[in-house]
Parts: C-alpha cells; structure tokens; sequence
C-alpha cells in the first residue's frame, strides 16, 4: 500500500509491497484511502499525547457512555478525512453512532480502541476501521493502527492479512507453548477465570482489537472476552477491523458460546461476548478440554 501523491502529516509511509494482484483497483482504492485515515487519527492522538485535557469528558457518547476529548477530536478528525477524500460512505463510531452520509458502505470505526490505556499512558490502543455493508460477513477491507509503534495491519477479503506490508498468519496450536489473552477484572465471567487458569500463559491488554490481531499474527493462541452484564462486552466497533484481518490470517471468531458472529450487525447498539481463535484445533478442544 503506497501513498498516492496526497500528503499525510508524517514522515515516511509504510514501506510495503503492492497489495496481492487479485485485489480489485476499486479495493486498493479504497485501503489507501483507509490508510490516510488512520495516519490522520494518529497525528491527532500523538499531538495529544501532553494535553493536559485528552482525558476530559466533553460529550455522552451514543450508547450513553462518556466521550473523552481524545475520542471526539479523532473522530472528528476521521469525518474531515472523508469529506475530503470525495467518499460518500456512511460512518458507524463508537462516539457518534449513526452517520448517514449516502453511501451505500459503511465505514465502522473505533476512533481510539484502549482509551483507558492511552489516558494512563500504558502503549496498547488502536484506530480500527473496517468498510463493508450490513454484518461482520459483509466487511470487505479491514486496517487497525497501533498507535503507539506505528504499526499498521490490513486486509482485503481473500487478499491475504499483512502488517506493515509483510504477510502474517496464526499458528499451529501447541499446549506447551499456548499464549492466552482474556479480559480480567470484576466484570469478568467465571467462563473468563476458568480461561485464564487454564491456559499455559496468560495476558490481558485492554485492547481488543490489539489481542485479535495478536492472535492473527501468531503472538497468541486465542482471545476470551466476556462480561457480566451483557451491556459491558464489545460492540462491532470493536470487532469489525480485526475480524477481517483475523480471517484473512487463518483463525476465526465467535462468541463464547461457540456462535458464529458473522451475522453480528454493524450498530452500536448491539454487544457480544467473543472467542478469538488461531487454529480451529484449540477451538474444537477448548470445550472438552475445560478452557471454556
């Protein structure tokens, strides 16, 4: 993915190889365009980095949950990109909610995903965008940036996941060396201590996008989030960037339960728990074998 003659703030651009030939002129098109997305959001969130203010409430958020300044100034920043880009593709963020802006795509975003951790300065937040229509199943393209290394991962339905212009993949499962991530906290479910008790190693980012997208490049094994109650797991703005990514790596996504999330719509209004997986091998066992 290469810049095409249209500035973006920084220094440098991913140093990557064309994206895989069977991708269309159209979705190259418009992963770039999700690329100067992402490199804007990222300008704002390091130009915030010593605000004093990032972390102040400035607005109740669709849903009815705060909305951090850090947020409202991405997702502000992410309309103004898409305005000049020319694009009419109808917007879904977490903040914002709904944006009906005539197209018939919709771009679904998390401005900032680990907000907690940016505002305690611990490095593990992400923009994640995702285009598509309806459902997961129907995301066509998915890009998440880390914002603290710089890193950008991408894919394109059956063109492949990358990072950084490099292909990635999940790994074979191996129970001597499985690296587990799950959220932990009080919300968390007795399904998600069982997990992480379970498991040879353990971790718990903050970041789902982050610990999805670990799974895909085979960093880990498996992802575990669920909540009680329902209304504290993930929304699809969470999910929507990485589920592409994951599958184009070679793992899979469902809830915790064992349902598929394809059907999961593109709203806000919506949540879920989620089972992220690298090798459909440790899917089949993780039941059996008292993971879950």
């Amino acid at each position: 993915m290469r810049e095409t003659g249209r500035s973006t703030g920084e220094e440098g651009v991913i140093n990557a190889p064309p994206v895989r030939g069977n991708v269309s002129d159209r979705t190259r098109g418009d992963l770039d365009i999700l690329y100067r997305v992402s490199v804007a959001v990222h300008r704002v969130f390091r130009d915030l980095a010593s605000s004093p203010h990032r972390g102040d409430v400035v607005a109740m958020g669709a849903t009815g949950s705060p909305t951090e300044e850090i947020d409202r100034l991405s997702e502000a920043e992410i309309l103004k990109v898409l305005d000049a880009e020319g694009v009419d593709w109808d917007l879904v963020s977490e903040e914002i909610g709904a944006v009906h802006r005539g197209g018939g795509r919709t771009l679904i975003v998390d401005p900032i995903d680990g907000t907690h951790n940016a505002l305690r300065n611990l490095p593990f937040s992400t923009v994640s965008l995702a285009l598509g229509r309806r459902d997961l199943s129907g995301i066509d393209i998915g890009l998440v940036r880390d914002l603290y290394r710089g890193t950008t991962y991408w894919a394109t339905r059956g063109g492949g996941a990358f990072r950084d212009g490099r292909p990635i993949s999940s790994r074979a499962w191996n129970p001597r060396t499985e690296v587990l991530f799950a959220n932990l906290g009080r919300h968390a479910t007795s399904r998600v201590g069982r997990f992480a008790a379970k498991g040879r190693r353990i971790r718990s980012l903050g970041c789902a996008s982050l610990e999805i997208l670990s799974v895909a490049e085979g960093g880990g094994d498996a992802y575990l989030f669920e909540n009680t109650p329902d209304t504290r797991n993930l929304r699809a703005t969470d999910l929507a960037g990485a589920y592409r990514i994951l599958l184009e790596a070679g793992g899979g996504l469902q809830d915790a339960d064992g349902r598929p999330l394809d059907a999961f719509p593109l709203t806000v209004d919506r949540r879920t728990s989620v089972f992220a997986w690298g090798d459909a091998t440790f899917a089949k066992v993780a039941a059996s074998e008292g993971y879950l």
